[in-house]
């Protein structure tokens, strides 16, 4: 059998991981379709080698978001494809693409920062990558339109309710950001207020001329926060129109939706998302499934009708107790959820001699840690299901996980972030015999 080949190696200056690099590296720097100049590139038969071609997107060039907005969607799959494949090629082979039917207008999550230009009208938008200038933006190709539309409306009517902007440099103004969060089955709306007062003169017209022009708001909630932050949401909270939350449906699930909850911004490639995780997992009903860095328990509730017990783990309380809600929402009664550190829990695990079949893992973009991934081997589940957000973090966790006695038998990537260079993975590992 050939040998593997490593992929990452050490940084003798300072112990980190380094990768090496890959063929599909343009896809970080410079893509392929994208406006900006190259010289000796041929395309089609067609010498591109001076062009620069005019982004369908007005804000490309100061945005930064969307790095493949002018990439056809079939290539910047293959391109995210190529670069996931060398990734993950000394343990497995990558299978095709989970892509969008229709790839725009997925965020179902928009936050529009608001801020006012030199003749001080009001404008909202996004920040200028790398700063904290604002770009104006009526329309976004990847955000619901809805949401926009509503922005719109705010935006249009702060001058005749005398309601400032906040400004950064000075301090001074009311309305910070506006965040909308949208039920993409449900149909429910919420639309967030992000101020530095809790003082919001005559909000309760304000609320009713928003209402008037888009009944279909479901929820309208004032959020304070008064502290100099990148953070968008305050401590603070009340609702002025509605319970405060929205519902919306994930595989069959109810979950609901506040305004700090972490929920996923493509609702229809999460359902796709974790139904792959689901069935790679090959459940037969008998499984004490672990479901560590669980957020507010979505997988763990979802996979809950196909396992004998689930065991949940998050560290953030907030999210601890929206999934409790969560799981009695569905009537879920064989989860249980804990509020931990998923490496110290799966070494309390471990080191006890518990036991579990499964183990879903779903780690943030820097990956899992060392002694998590020890501890896990040594709790020896049959099978390990990780689902990735990053593909340079999966494959340094795959080096780890097959050198403790695991395979990998299956990489499936879906394409949560359609027009982005990110790229979410779904790996099954089974126990090698």
């Amino acid at each position: 059998m050939a040998e593997k080949k490593n992929v990452y190696k050490k940084n003798t200056e300072k112990g980190k991981t380094a990768r090496k690099p890959f063929k599909g590296e343009a896809l970080r720097k410079s893509v392929p379709g994208n406006p900006q100049k190259r010289t000796g590139v041929k395309e089609n038969g067609n010498d591109k080698s001076a062009a620069v071609k005019k982004s369908r997107c007005p804000y490309f060039k100061k945005c930064g978001a969307c790095q493949m907005i002018d990439t056809p969607y079939k290539k910047q799959l293959n391109l995210k494809h190529a670069r996931l494949a060398e990734l993950l090629e000394p343990y497995t082979k990558v299978e095709s693409f989970i892509g969008m039917e229709e790839p725009e207008h997925y965020r179902c999550k928009v936050h529009a920062v608001f801020s006012h230009d030199r003749k001080g009208n009001p404008i909202s938008g996004i920040y200028k990558e790398g700063s904290h200038e604002v770009v104006p933006v009526e329309k976004c190709l990847l955000e619901d339109e809805k949401a926009d539309a509503i922005i719109a409306s705010i935006r249009g009517m702060l001058r005749s309710f005398k309601i400032k902007t906040y400004d950064e440099d000075n301090g001074f103004g009311l309305l910070r950001h506006v965040l909308i969060r949208i039920g993409r089955y449900s149909g429910e709306i919420m639309v967030v207020l992000v101020t530095v007062s809790p003082i919001f003169p005559s909000k309760n017209n304000f609320v009713k001329a928003l209402r008037k022009e888009h009944p279909e708001i479901t929820t309208i909630v004032l959020n304070v926060n008064d502290k100099q932050t990148s953070m968008i949401l305050g401590d603070k909270e009340k609702p002025l129109y509605g319970p405060g939350f929205i519902y919306d449906t994930c595989c069959g699930m109810k979950f609901k939706i506040s305004p700090k909850s972490f929920y996923q911004v493509n609702p229809v490639q999460t359902e796709l998302l974790y139904k792959t995780a689901i069935d790679m997992a090959g459940l037969t009903g008998d499984e004490i499934a672990l479901d560590c860095y669980s957020g507010v328990g979505t997988i763990g509730i979802i996979a809950s009708p196909h396992v004998k017990e689930v065991i949940s783990v998050e560290l953030n309380g907030d999210a601890v107790k929206d999934a409790i809600l969560n799981a009695k929402i569905n009537e879920v009664k064989n989860i249980t959820f804990y509020k931990n550190d998923a490496t110290k829990f799966m070494q309390q695990m471990a080191d006890s001699g518990d036991k579990a079949d499964v183990v879903f893992m779903d780690p943030p973009r820097s990956g899992s840690t060392v002694e998590f991934i020890n501890s896990m081997i040594n709790l020896s589940p049959k099978k390990v299901v990780y689902i990735s957000c990053s593909p340079d973090s999966l494959a340094r966790d795959l080096e780890l996980i097959t050198k403790g006695g695991y395979k990998v038998k299956k990489a499936i990537p879906v394409d949560m972030f359609p027009f982005t260079r990110s790229i979410e993975t779904v790996c099954l590992l089974t126990k090698s015999s």
